[in-house]
């Protein structure tokens, strides 16, 4: 049986660490190969949903000198939650991940994340920064099938927004504390990922959905519960206690009502709001929440393009770092 192992990027506080990632029954067919013709890309994409997972099977994590074992769950995902003593410093960190199965054995190097010091970024990606037309099931298909990474589009002046927020211009600050969280699932890591080092944004830690293993399963991607996110999003939080953190999201889906719950279960941890206006006019709504969030003190930006985002940001984040 030909195993795959794919790492996900961890991440690490001065005493905890957070590694994950799948181990998979075949090879990952995420090749996105950007001189693919649109119909080769959709095949790739199509098959990225037909992976099969393998459940039960012990992983070892080697980290400097941390070693530890774990089991994948039914979807085939593993994670480690350690303790640790190790001095580490500010940077990208290689561990590697090893997995043995009957007379298969792989190995794979990851990364980890150990932030300098500074504010936290946690940020949306479909309609926040990767144009998806979230709220629009047919059209947002239609465009995961037949655009290739790079075909497809971000929102103008994104990219310089979220560089700004991670302080890439001051080496002292980096690297950044900077997550993604999306309900698209992890099926589209390598996606997402490659769209994010072509488009130069800041080098983060993913957190996505469960993985699918049926190709059906592609009609509905993005979409369903959104729960995971506001968990994913209070972990985070949890893990660093010190932090504090600035939330960007859109008003097509769920984020209003996350981010306010955050800033209600978070007080005083939450330095700015971001949300992504997408239709063609404000949503009443997403503005009553927005004064929710203004009730407990924290600044926000309801923006159609984001250089108000920027002007906001060079206001109201200026004296954070």
């Amino acid at each position: 049986m030909k195993l795959k192992l794919k790492v996900y990027r961890g991440f690490a506080s001065d005493h905890r660490l957070y590694i994950s990632g799948h181990v998979f029954k075949k090879t990952d067919p995420s090749n996105f190969n950007l001189e693919n013709s649109w119909l080769r890309y959709a095949y790739y994409m199509w098959r990225t949903f037909s992976i099969k997972t393998l459940p039960g099977v012990a992983v070892n994590l080697k980290f400097r000198d941390l070693q530890e074992t774990v089991v994948t769950d039914e979807n085939g995902f593993f994670k480690f939650e350690l303790e640790h003593e190790l001095q580490i410093e500010s940077g990208w960190h290689e561990l590697t991940c090893t997995v043995v199965k009957d007379s298969d054995q792989v190995m794979e190097k990851g990364s980890l994340l150990k932030a300098a010091s500074g504010y936290g970024i946690i940020s949306d990606i479909d309609d926040t920064f990767l144009v998806s037309h979230s709220s629009s099931i047919l059209k947002k298909i239609y465009i995961l099938l037949t655009r290739n990474i790079n075909k497809r589009k971000i929102f103008h002046d994104v990219v310089q927004h979220y560089r700004e927020l991670a302080h890439v211009d001051r080496p002292e600050l980096q690297p950044a504390l900077f997550f993604y969280v999306s309900s698209s699932e992890w099926n589209l890591y390598n996606f997402i990922e490659k769209f994010t080092i072509l488009h130069q944004f800041p080098k983060a830690v993913f957190f996505l959905k469960s993985i699918k293993s049926g190709v059906f399963d592609l009609l509905a991607s993005g979409g369903g519960n959104h729960d995971h996110k506001l968990h994913r999003i209070q972990e985070i939080l949890e893990f660093y206690p010190d932090r504090f953190f600035v939330l960007l999201g859109d008003d097509t889906q769920q984020d209003p009502f996350i981010y306010r719950d955050i800033t209600k279960q978070f007080p005083n941890r939450i330095l700015a709001v971001y949300l992504r206006q997408v239709g063609g006019s404000p949503k009443s709504n997403v503005e009553s929440l927005l004064s929710e969030i203004t009730s407990k003190g924290v600044p926000n930006c309801y923006f159609e393009n984001s250089a108000t985002a920027r002007e906001h940001s060079k206001v109201h984040m200026e004296n954070y770092g």
